[in-house]
Order: C-alpha cells, then structure tokens, then sequence
C-alpha cells in the first residue's frame, strides 16, 4: 500500500514538471496578446473608415448649407418680387381710379369752352334790365359755367389761368414770344386758352403768350 502511494506521488510530480505543462501558460500569454494586438487593429483599421464617413458627412452638410442659402436667396427675392408686383397693381388701380375719367373730361373741356366764349362775347353794356331776354340768356351762361367749374373741382378737375405767372413748360404752351411793357421777361402775358389739371396731373395745357426782353 506504501509502494502505491509513492508510486502515485512520483507520477505527479513528474507530470507537473512536464515541458507540455510549462509552456501552457507561454501559449496562452502569446494567444491573449494575439488577441489583444488583433482588436487592435481592427480598431485601427476602423479609424479610417471612420474618417472618411465623417469627411462624406462633412461634404453633404455643406452642400446642404450652400442649398439652404441658395433657396433662401430665392425665397427673398421671390418675395420682393411680390411685394413690388403687389405695389404697382395697387398703383394701377389707383390711378385707374383718378385718371378713368380723362378722356370724359377732355371732351367736356370743350363745353366749357364754348360756355366761357359765350359769355365773353356778350356785351356787359348790354346787359341791362332794359334787355331782359338777353340778361336772362347771359345770367343762365353764367351759372351753367360756374356750375361745370363746380363739377370738374369734385372730380379733381382744377383750371389753369396762369396770366402773370412764370412760364412753366409742364403746364404752359407756348405759342409765341414777344416783348410785353410792364411784363418781366419769362412770364405769362397773355392767355390764348385756359389749361386743366386732373388730380395734379396737365390734362390740357394753357395756350399762352410769353413776354420777352425787348
């Protein structure tokens, strides 16, 4: 029994002093670095991959910023647009609105012609209580122009009797100069035919005669 024992302590020993049994840990400690240096470099080899996701990413961002900023430019300008658009339909309509008359009122400036001739060319001496029809005629003239005056004023139709004033091209037609005693040079001395103006604007100009230097 003894002899059995010792035999079996002998075979352990020899088994644990066995080379196999020391160069286990080296292999294990080789294929714990293996390990360790190959998810090194994966993880190496992923850095690039990395850096170049995040350099496409990069890229797309600013072609997306550079689109924003084009669409935004757009959408202002398209805007502006709009709102100008918007301005000069609204400027139309106005204008529709103060000058859809012109061409009615040109035609009744010649009314008012006739009117303001028809009273000139009665004679005032004339024009007496002696002569009834007659003052009837005249006074009837009289109100019917000073009624039509009315009338254009409602509707912005203003006259332009510019005797004495300074000749202004934009209202005055000039149909000659001529040298005029008592008349400053560049001034309107006489007034062939009376101007309009409709809202501020010469609907027909006055027909004057200008006075110059002698």
């Amino acid at each position: 029994m003894a002899s059995w024992c010792v035999r079996s302590v002998r075979q352990s020993y020899s088994l644990l002093a066995s080379p196999a049994l020391k160069r286990a840990p080296l292999r294990l400690l080789c294929t714990a670095t293996q390990q360790k240096n190959g998810s090194g470099s994966e993880e190496e080899a992923e850095k690039p991959e990395q850096n170049a996701a995040e350099k496409v990413l990069a890229e797309e961002k600013g072609k997306l910023e550079e689109q924003l900023k084009e669409m935004t430019e757009k959408y202002k300008r398209a805007l502006a647009d709009t709102e100008n658009l918007r301005n000069r339909s609204q400027r139309m309509v106005e204008d529709a609105k103060l000058y859809g008359i012109q061409s009615f009122c040109k035609d009744l400036l010649e009314v008012a012609d006739i009117l303001e001739k028809a009273t000139e060319s009665v004679p005032k001496e004339e024009v007496t209580s002696q002569n009834p029809h007659l003052k009837n005629l005249y006074d009837g003239l009289v109100m019917t122009e000073v009624q039509i005056q009315k009338v254009f004023t409602k509707y912005g139709l203003v006259k332009l009797n510019p005797e004495g004033q300074k000749f202004d091209p934009y209202e005055h037609e000039a149909l000659f100069h001529a040298p005029v005693e008592g008349k400053e040079p560049g001034t309107v001395a006489v007034v062939t035919k009376v101007g309009y103006k409709l809202h501020g604007r010469t609907l027909r100009p006055a027909l004057v005669g200008v006075a110059k230097a002698p």
